[in-house]
C-alpha cells in the first residue's frame, strides 16, 4: 500500500502527482514553521527547503514540534530533517541551518519557488521575506504571532491590512508600509485580544526585548492553517 494512498482518495491521482514537482520554502521552524513543513511534507510535497538557525531549548518543549529532552541543544533545522526524511524518504529537501540576513533573501528565492510559507518571528528578516517574495511574484502565506493567543476559533486568513489586535501584525504593516505596500500579502493571524499580564519584558535573544506566553497548541495550529493555505493553492482546491 502506497503511503499517500489516502491523500490520493482526497486530492486524486492527477493532483497529487502535481505536488511531487511543487517546491515549497519554509523559513522559521519553531512552533510555526515546524508543524507547517510536516504537514506539507506528509501531502506529498516533492520538493522543500527549510530555514532555521536556532537550537532547540528548554523552553521550547511546551510547543514546538523538534523540542523533545533528547533534542535539547540540536539544531531544529537537523531535527525536523530528521523526521521528514523519516516521513517521506523521497522527499527532495534541502536544509539550511543557519539564520538567513535579509540581504540574502534574494539569493535564496532566486533558486525557483512555487510556494514561500514564512514562519519567522523576528520583524526585519520577516518583511525581507515578504518583501522579495512579492517582487518575485511567489505566492506566500505569512504567520503573525501565535504567542498570547488561546482561543483557536479567533484564528482566520485575511490580508495584512486586514488584522487587528495583533502585535506583530501591526509592526510588519507597519514596515511593509515604507516599503509601499499597503496590502496583497495572505497572512494567517488571530484576532484575539491578547491581556498585558502574558507579556514580560527581557533581555530576550536576537533583538527580542519580551516573552509572551504561549500555549501547546495555538502554534501547532496556525502551522496547519499555514500548510492547508499551501496545499490547497497548490492543489487549485
Amino acid at each position: 500500500m502506497d503511503w499517500l494512498e489516502r491523500t490520493e482518495l482526497l486530492l486524486g491521482k492527477a493532483q497529487l502527482e502535481e505536488l511531487k514537482y511543487k517546491k515549497v520554502l519554509v523559513v522559521g521552524l519553531g512552533g510555526v514553521g515546524s508543524y507547517a513543513a510536516e504537514q506539507i511534507a506528509r501531502a506529498g510535497i516533492g520538493k522543500m527547503t527549510i530555514v532555521d538557525g536556532d537550537t532547540v531549548n528548554n523552553s521550547n518543549r511546551n510547543r514546538q514540534l523538534p523540542a523533545l529532552y533528547s533534542t535539547l541543544g540540536q539544531l531544529k533545522a537537523e531535527v525536523v530533517k530528521m523526521r521528514l526524511l523519516d516521513i517521506n524518504p523521497q522527499l527532495q529537501l534541502t536544509t539550511i541551518a543557519q539564520f538567513i540576513d535579509e540581504n540574502a533573501f534574494s539569493d535564496l528565492l532566486a533558486e525557483g519557488f512555487d510556494y514561500v510559507l514564512d514562519a519567522i518571528d523576528t520583524l526585519s528578516p520577516k518583511v525581507a521575506l515578504i518583501c522579495e517574495a512579492l517582487e518575485r511574484d511567489i505566492p506566500i502565506i505569512s504567520s503573525m504571532g501565535a504567542g498570547g493567543k488561546f482561543d483557536p476559533s479567533k484564528i482566520a486568513f485575511t490580508d495584512i491590512s486586514n488584522t487587528k489586535y495583533c502585535n506583530l501584525a501591526r509592526m510588519v504593516r507597519k514596515r511593509l508600509y515604507q516599503h509601499g505596500i499597503r496590502k496583497g500579502v495572505p497572512v494567517i493571524y488571530s484576532s484575539e485580544i491578547v491581556p498585558r499580564e502574558y507579556i514580560v519584558k527581557t533581555e530576550g535573544e536576537r533583538n527580542k526585548k519580551t516573552t509572551v506566553g504561549t500555549i501547546s497548541f495555538m502554534p501547532a495550529l496556525f502551522g496547519c492553517w499555514a500548510a492547508s493555505k499551501v496545499i490547497r493553492d497548490l492543489t487549485g482546491r
